[in-house]
């Protein structure tokens, strides 16, 4: 017989002294009793920390490993936080169920898939592989054939995704976010009805599926809920504001035996509504779980004094929420944030680039600087300044304005229109076309090429030989292309960009894109920014030589990765930097127009905006401009933003910047 030997638990390592490396509202939380708990984690506040540590503590009481699970909203997030607890307890971590929400889900399937219908083995569809099974089925039920803007397979995929996470039929879906195709939701309905079948016929699963299925399976099977009930004797969860429908669903079952559920989040900082993330999770929770405890962490460990001010008197105007009120850790700092306004968005952009050229002599590193704003769009004129200048710049909202899909098609027309012999110009442009691929677009060149011989009597292409699914839109394409260019004389660059989106391309991103509103907002502006060109070839070469200008090597930097950041605030969301300019805020572009329809929507916008104040670390840029040159409508007044009028005065420093300086300044100048 065996020899038995036991490990004594001590041996992992000294406890931690959790009162020592933990601030007094932290300790509170993670020692707390066991039940239900709610923790609101201000910004900057240690958030991870106290989650990290109520692990360690726990285990330190004597919960074993198996009977924690973590549930994170990224991989990294998990690993982070699992390698901290390993340090913490050594090797006492190994074995916690930790990982995102999807991850969970998929472990639990992975053992018990046959329960509700799936056979061992089922594959994950990732984003592509989920819309090319979509496009199959529409083509077999010939939907596209009976209307030519009959949503795509990004566009329905994401239309399901939303519907299953929220909990809203695909009418109220349809209805809230592509009132376009509101005409179609029966068709609709129909291609989801076909999609789950083709799923389980496919033994497949897509990424929701890996949230829906687990909490069918829990909801279904009496047995396999109580021993996942049993197991689960903690359940932690973080950023639990971005929770949707299903993942709090998730959450309270398998919490329902033990009752020990522990969420930290900050409803402050609840921004992603558009993507099935319900606000109430978090507000509602002490109302689902009446004895549960709950704490705030309020110390910020990020930002000075003065931005936190700033920040405090920015969400004040919330009236749902968690009253909370963000002390500083560090000390006082020479400046109070800067409320700029600019004259123009074009003046806007100068600013923040020569205002960053002399932070950088002042020592701040590039990549300590981030420029944040709204929506993607609200980039461009900086990109193009920045270009100019030669600053470096690294963009994680996106790819740079003039690299992204939508704006090189619409310029596909713009090229091929001044010079009919631009072959990759005219194939960009016919693939939009339904049932055209690269050999169709190869036969169709062909064709033209020989029949318009480098000239511009675009009339002449009708009757061409294409795909019979393409003939009614090749004949459109035609008579447009001939729009832009009547006579031989070609258009103005504007012009010839409003034409392209009314004629042809405004349907066919309804259709393709699942974010056509930001689609169309960038293209208003790239024909706002045509407005500059009388000459189209002019403009086609700008687009051209701002694509190609390497700006790393303009200054002296320390390394490649020293570049300003410029950013959406959803996607900076987590992030900080020293220096931080939130720009274009005026009315309807923060809040957004859309946004500012309803109360909810105004509530969001902002707590968009306290987000992006609470990534500053140091100095602080608040700047608008006063009037919107170039806009795809014309020149328009702004507005500013109603959360600057709710900043008091006295905690922001106004600034006039004059268009040039008339000398020299002296040590004794303000520098505007």
């Amino acid at each position: 017989m065996a020899r038995h030997y036991q490990l004594d638990p001590t041996s992992a390592g000294p406890a931690t002294d959790f009162a020592a490396e933990l601030n007094e509202q932290q300790l509170a939380a993670v020692t707390a009793a066991p039940g239900p708990s709610l923790v609101i984690a201000g910004a900057g506040s240690g958030k991870t920390r106290t989650l990290t540590y109520r692990v360690a503590w726990l285990l330190e009481q004597g919960t074993a490993p198996r009977n924690i699970l973590l549930l994170t909203f990224t991989n990294k997030a998990a690993r982070e936080m699992l390698e901290r607890v390993g340090a913490l307890s050594q090797s006492a971590a190994e074995g916690i169920w930790g990982g995102t929400f999807h991850s969970i889900g998929n472990r639990i399937l992975r053992r018990n898939a046959e329960r509700i219908g799936f056979r061992q083995g089922f594959t994950i569809m990732d984003r592509e592989d989920q819309e090319e099974m979509i496009e199959s089925i529409v083509a077999r039920e010939g939907l596209r054939t009976n209307d030519r803007r009959f949503p795509k397979g990004e566009v329905l995929a994401d239309i399901f995704s939303y519907s299953i996470n929220t909990g809203a039929p695909i009418s109220q879906v349809v209805a809230t976010k592509y009132r376009y195709f509101m005409p179609l939701i029966a068709q609709i309905e129909r291609v989801q009805v076909a999609y789950e079948g083709r799923k389980r016929e496919a033994n497949s699963l897509d990424f929701d599926d890996l949230l829906s299925k687990t909490l069918e399976l829990l909801q279904m099977c009496e047995d396999v809920a109580a021993q996942y009930q049993q197991q689960f004797q903690h359940i932690l969860v973080d950023e639990y504001q971005d929770t949707n429908r299903i993942q709090a669903e998730l959450v309270d079952w398998l919490g329902r035996k033990h009752g020990n559920i522990m969420v930290v989040g900050d409803d402050a900082q609840s921004i992603y509504s558009w993507r099935g993330a319900n606000f109430a999770n978090i507000l509602d929770f002490p109302k689902r779980y009446p004895t549960a405890q709950v704490f705030k962490i309020e110390t910020n460990y990020r930002s000075v004094p003065e931005v936190l001010n700033v920040a405090n008197a920015s969400i004040l105007g919330n009236e749902r929420q968690f009253p909370k009120n963000l002390a500083p850790v560090r000390t006082s700092y020479p400046m109070r944030p800067a409320l700029v306004p600019l004259s123009t968005n074009n003046q806007q952009a100068t600013f923040l680039a020569q205002r960053i050229l002399e932070l950088h002599e002042e020592g701040v590193r590039l990549n300590e600087i981030a420029v944040l704003y709204r929506a993607h769009f609200h980039s461009m004129e900086v990109q193009l300044e920045f270009t100019r200048r030669g600053i470096p710049f690294s963009i994680t909202s996106g790819l740079r304005f003039f690299e992204q899909a939508h704006v090189k098609d619409v310029s596909a027309f713009l090229k091929f229109a001044t010079n009919p012999r631009d072959e990759v110009a005219f194939k960009r442009m016919v693939k939009l076309l339904p049932g055209v691929g690269a050999k169709s677009a190869e036969s169709i060149w062909s064709q033209t090429s020989d029949v318009l011989d480098g000239g511009t009597e675009f009339g002449r292409l009708h009757g061409l030989k294409v795909p019979s699914k393409s003939a009614k839109n090749w004949e459109q394409l035609v008579h447009t292309l001939a729009e832009l260019a009547p006579d031989g004389s070609i258009l103005a660059p504007s012009t010839m960009i409003d034409s392209v989106l009314f004629a042809v391309y405004d349907d066919y991103m309804k259709s393709k894109f699942a974010n056509y509103e930001a689609r169309r907002e960038d293209l208003n502006t790239l024909a706002g920014f045509a407005r500059q060109f009388e000459s189209t070839e002019e403009f086609l070469s700008q687009l051209a030589l701002l694509g190609a200008v390497e700006t790393t090597d303009a200054l002296a930097v320390e390394s490649e990765s020293e570049k300003v950041t410029l950013s959406t605030i959803h996607q900076a969301k987590g992030l900080e930097w020293k220096v931080v300019f939130l720009i274009w805020l005026t009315e309807g572009m923060f809040p957004s127009s859309r946004s500012a329809e309803t109360d909810e929507g105004i509530e969001e916008e902002r707590r968009l905006f306290y987000v992006g104040v609470t990534r500053c670390c140091d100095e602080l840029y608040l700047t608008y401009p006063d009037l919107r040159l170039n806009a795809g409508y014309g020149e328009a007044l702004q507005r500013p933003s109603r959360f600057l009028t709710e900043i008091p005065e006295e905690l922001v420093e106004g600034w006039e910047v004059s268009a040039s300086r008339q000398k020299e300044p002296t040590s004794d100048d303000e520098p505007f």
